[in-house]
């Protein structure tokens, strides 16, 4: 990774920006491009889209995947990640302090009320012996159960809890997300009437995401996602006359390159394991407007794949001296190859 920084602690989102009188349209604004970095607020986002632009947005709601369980009679939190095609669920089990480590096949977790899961074998790829995610079997329907006993996931850097409309975004049409695909919060219903009137466009897409597990520097895991038709061929209408397509988070990003392996879009849905960086840049999407990530977030190596390494460097340094908020109630940054 060629983006480093060092992210002071109180530069955290600890709370959305309503709690702190701010509409969600007015956190602040990062451009940068190769021509430098400006500074604004997210109302101004047009001011910085040419008509003809392309917007690419998940609309994959946020479930309340976080689960409260019971480990040999300690309690424990439990994250449903990813809901698998064989019923089975990719999950998370988590103290305090962070992921817990020493999970074992047959290992059998209680679940609000009667429901318990089991565990069945480790997701790859992990660090040998210390299994973070795990395949699980769990004795109800797991929709069910996140409905009536979940919340949402939340870190160390959220000290309260916050509704599960606070983690949804204007585009969430369908629940999937274990964790809010957070670059898009900021856009409101005015503000998309705004952008359309401007004559920069939308297409939809959706990719559930998994769980980030911010303690834990790994490559995304295998996430679902769904490119329709009309997304596809619209991007390939907008690229052929010379408009950007700018993927609104790195979930739409991912999405859109898995349907382009080699640079023409397609209408294509099924499971990504693509992971963009160097040895695979971006060859469809133009920008992305994004969240701030940590330090050492496998995201920055997808930002350099849109953006080139040199634009995400400065974005990241001109963040840290203006005092940008980071993570999913934070600020957001615009970052542009051209």
């Amino acid at each position: 990774m060629n983006v480093r920084f060092d992210l002071p602690a109180d530069l955290s989102a600890s709370a959305p920006p309503e709690a702190r009188g701010l509409a969600r349209d007015q956190v602040r604004l990062l451009v940068a491009s190769p021509e430098g970095v400006h500074h604004t607020r997210f109302t101004s986002l047009a001011e910085h889209l040419r008509p003809g632009d392309l917007l690419v947005v998940n609309t994959s709601g946020t479930l309340p995947a976080a689960v409260d369980g019971r480990r040999s009679g300690r309690p424990i939190v439990v994250h449903f990640a990813t809901e698998l095609d064989d019923g089975s669920w990719v999950v998370e089990l988590r103290a305090p302090g962070g992921p817990l480590l020493d999970g074992y096949p047959g290992e059998r977790v209680s679940l609000a009320g009667e429901a318990s899961l089991t565990l069945l074998a480790p997701m790859a790829p992990m660090a040998p012996g210390e299994p973070r995610l795990w395949r699980a079997a769990v004795s109800v329907e797991v929709r069910a159960l996140l409905t009536e006993a979940g919340r949402p996931i939340r870190y160390g850097y959220v000290p309260r809890a916050w509704p599960l409309a606070d983690y949804q975004t204007v585009f969430a049409r369908e629940p999937g997300s274990a964790e809010m695909p957070s670059a898009a919060r900021p856009f409101t219903a005015e503000l998309v009437t705004r952008l359309v009137t401007e004559g920069v466009l939308f297409a939809p897409l959706v990719l559930h995401t998994g769980v980030s597990s911010p303690e834990a520097a790994e490559p995304p895991q295998a996430e679902r996602y769904r490119v329709p038709p009309t997304t596809a061929a619209l991007a390939a209408w907008v690229r052929a006359r010379g408009g950007r397509v700018i993927a609104v988070g790195t979930t739409a990003a991912r999405a859109l390159e898995s349907a382009a392996p080699d640079g023409s879009v397609r209408a294509a849905e099924g499971w990504t394991e693509l992971v963009l960086g160097p040895e695979r840049p971006a060859r469809v999407v133009d920008g992305i407007v994004t969240g701030l990530h940590a330090p050492e977030a496998s995201h920055l190596l997808l930002l350099e794949a849109v953006a080139g390494a040199e634009v995400v460097q400065q974005a990241y340094e001109a963040a840290v001296a203006e005092r940008y908020l980071w993570h999913e109630f934070g600020d957001v940054s615009l970052l542009l190859r051209h």
